[in-house]
């Protein structure tokens, strides 16, 4: 492939697959997946300047990575992904994001698209009336201190152990559903007020839950692996740490803002204040960042019970009758160390996602071993009007980009440019016309969440699919929603 000028600053390597060349300050070079059309959008955005600013971070190894659903960030773009030598990079609360752990599962049912005809209205109200959504809303449990350091350190096993779910979900977890490494006393006692009556709640903003159906399989051997069938219906659940995540968040960038003074590590962005991995400050942020991961997927964990319960409510079957069975769940705001094979050599790193999906490949141990023939499962939501999809792990995706795929449509409009864009009244008679029954906490938070404020997910997947990061495996559509 020729090496031709594609726009300002970008040389094409690939089938969408491009590349910012090493300048100044950069210690790597960019490396940025999509479309022409998906990266023309981007133009007079902060994400390539993003990008270009990720690549001067100490220890960074490779390549400054941006996803197909790439757009402006806090320091990282949204859909960045960078790996730091252990031994000698930095870990930046920038590269992984107010929303710890915001992530997604799905699972899958034993029931038809025919047999949920007339139905979706009354899941619809029972799901929005036993999940608490909204910014800042508490749900029915309690937790003091001690019971918190149990949901800090245990993460999804101790919900399961509460009767929230099943421990086979926890096999189908990414991490089990519980990160090692997590200290519940580097989280502060902010965060644990913000985070005490939290667990078992939606959130506002792009978190949801929703019930699809599957419109079609492209890959048979990944759909059966993963128990998915034409016209089956799915539930999808998208939420993360909520107030305590972004507490840790907002505490350790004020430990960043000096920690990059002491160190010698400040960067022109001061959004992406760092410590290297191995200091004090750097290990303390890393364990409160595990321990939030840990209570985001206890709060999906619990969230799929109560989806579960909802379920069975309106049909009037028991969860056995029903399936229900979880597929995999995926984070993607989060930094794991793993190990990588870098110009032959394999290198422990800790790779910063932010927007971005672990997508290990075929063969992988770190994925359920029913799945390792096929790859791990890529999930990724696109709007409440359109289609999601299930996507698998390629051989391809560790030489490209760290085993990492997008984690959704991403956004292509502001808040502010959506809720100016479309009114309420036509947003809900476009989604009935698609056949979606929607409910919302807020207004506000509905069109702020509009299709139009999407990019096409279709086409970001495609670009991932073209660039060698994930394959099709089901296209689903989204018959009912509910939003904080």
């Amino acid at each position: 492939m020729s090496r031709e000028t594609f726009l300002p600053g970008l040389e094409r390597r690939g089938d969408c697959h491009y590349i910012i060349p090493a300048e100044g300050r950069m210690l790597v070079p960019g490396r940025i997946f999509g479309s022409h059309h998906i990266l023309q959008e981007q133009i007079g955005s902060k994400a390539f300047q993003q990008v270009k600013n990720v690549a001067c971070l100490p220890g960074i190894v490779e390549a400054s990575m941006a996803m197909p659903d790439i757009h402006e960030g806090y320091g990282f773009p949204i859909g960045g992904v960078a790996a730091m030598d252990f031994a000698q990079g930095v870990i930046t609360p920038g590269g992984i994001g107010y929303d710890i752990n915001c992530g997604v599962r799905v699972m899958v049912t034993e029931i038809s698209k025919e047999e949920m005809e007339g139905k979706i209205q009354a899941l619809v109200d029972s799901l929005f009336r036993l999940i608490p959504a909204g910014v800042g809303k508490e749900g029915p449990i309690k937790l003091n201190r001690k019971e918190i350091d149990q949901v800090l350190a245990r993460g999804a096993a101790w919900a399961v152990e509460q009767g929230y779910g099943f421990p086979e979900d926890l096999l189908r977890s990414e991490e089990n559903g519980a990160m090692a490494g997590a200290e519940p006393s580097a989280v502060s006692e902010r965060a644990f007020q913000r985070g005490k009556n939290e667990l078992g709640t939606l959130g506002s903003g792009n978190h949801f839950v929703e019930v699809g159906y599957v419109e079609r399989v492209y890959d048979q051997p990944a759909a059966s692996a993963y128990g998915i069938w034409p016209d089956q219906v799915v539930m999808w659940v998208h939420s993360g740490s909520r107030g305590l995540g972004h507490q840790v968040c907002s505490d350790y960038i004020g430990v960043m803002r000096r920690a990059a003074v002491t160190y010698g590590t400040v960067q022109p962005d001061r959004q992406l204040d760092s410590a290297p991995i191995s200091s004090p400050e750097g290990q303390t942020y890393f364990r409160a960042m595990a321990a939030a991961s840990n209570y985001a997927w206890a709060n999906r964990q619990i969230l799929s019970h109560y989806v579960r319960e909802a379920v069975g409510e309106v049909l009037g079957k028991s969860v056995t009758q029903i399936g229900l069975r979880l597929v995999y769940d995926v984070a993607h705001n989060i930094g794991k160390i793993e190990k990588h094979n870098i110009d032959g050599v394999l290198r422990k790193v800790l790779v910063h996602r932010k927007g971005a999906t672990r997508a290990f490949g075929p063969g992988s141990p770190d994925i359920p071993r029913e799945y390792r023939e096929v790859g791990q499962p890529v999930l990724v939501p696109g709007d409440m009007g359109r289609a999601s999809w299930v996507l698998a792990g390629t051989a391809a995706s560790p030489a490209l980009s760290f085993c990492s795929a997008c984690h959704g449509a991403g956004r292509a409009m502001s808040r502010t440019s959506a809720k100016k864009a479309v009114s309420v009244d036509d947003l809900k008679r476009d989604l009935l016309s698609m056949g979606v029954v929607v409910r919302s906490t807020t207004v506000k938070g509905l069109v702020e969440e509009a299709p139009l404020a999407y990019k096409d997910v279709d086409e970001v997947v495609d670009s991932t699919v073209r660039a060698g990061l994930g394959r099709k495996v089901a296209r689903l559509r989204p018959l009912g929603v509910i939003k904080g």
